[in-house]
Order: C-alpha cells, then sequence, then structure tokens
C-alpha cells in the first residue's frame, strides 16, 4: 500500500514563491551576460578599424581617408589617431561601451582599445 502525503495549505504555492524570487536574479543575469557580450563585440569592431585605419594609411591613402574608413567599423563614438613615422604606421582607436543602464545605471561603462601597426608600403612607379 502506497501512502500518499497530503499537502498542507502553507505548503501550496511554495514554489511559485520561490519562482517569483529566483527571477529576478535570473533576467539580472541574463542582461549581464548580453552586455559582456556587447563589450567583446565592441572589442572586435576596436581591432577591425585599428587594423584597416593602419593599412590604408600604409598603402598610401591620405590620413582623413583611413580615419573615415577606421570610423565606419570603429564602435559608436570611438577615437581613431594615426602615427606615421615613414616605415611603419601606427593606428589606435579608443572607445567606450557604456553600462546596460535601467536597473544597472550605476554599473561603469568599460574601454575598449586597440592598436594595429602596419609597415609601409613604397610606391612603384612604372618605367
Amino acid at each position: 500500500m502506497t501512502r500518499r502525503r497530503r499537502w498542507h495549505g502553507r505548503e501550496r504555492g511554495a514554489a511559485t514563491a520561490e519562482l517569483a524570487m529566483v527571477l529576478p536574479l535570473l533576467v539580472a543575469v541574463t542582461i549581464g551576460l548580453v552586455w559582456l557580450l556587447a563589450v567583446g563585440a565592441a572589442q572586435v569592431r576596436a581591432v577591425d578599424a585599428a587594423r584597416e585605419t593602419a593599412r590604408a594609411v600604409a598603402r598610401g591613402d591620405s590620413v582623413a581617408e583611413a580615419v573615415s574608413r577606421g570610423s565606419r567599423v570603429a564602435p559608436a563614438g570611438a577615437r581613431i589617431s594615426v602615427h606615421d613615422d615613414g616605415g611603419e604606421v601606427t593606428a589606435v582607436v579608443v572607445g567606450r561601451v557604456d553600462g546596460p543602464g535601467g536597473l544597472f545605471a550605476r554599473l561603469p561603462g568599460v574601454t575598449v582599445s586597440a592598436e594595429a601597426v602596419a609597415a609601409g608600403e613604397e610606391s612603384v612607379d612604372a618605367p
């Protein structure tokens, strides 16, 4: 003979109460993970922008054209600086990713940066 457990009135709805306590935490963790993905994507964009800018200047494009090209790839509001010493071109991209906002408005933003170096290409004139 099996015994049946009787539910007492005070235990009724315990799973719902536990879910109500855990659900905000799960939402917060999800928002945090999505924000970390946004930071990672911004870092990749900064690396791509630095590489694209350095490569364009090394090919012989003007600095303004190269920075414009890099700005299209860089995270929004990023600063791009270029240093050309004749043999090597160095491009540095610095951008900022703001916190997720809302309840997480107190979280600080994250600064992403990347540096790329490209060897200057010599132009060869046709004979």
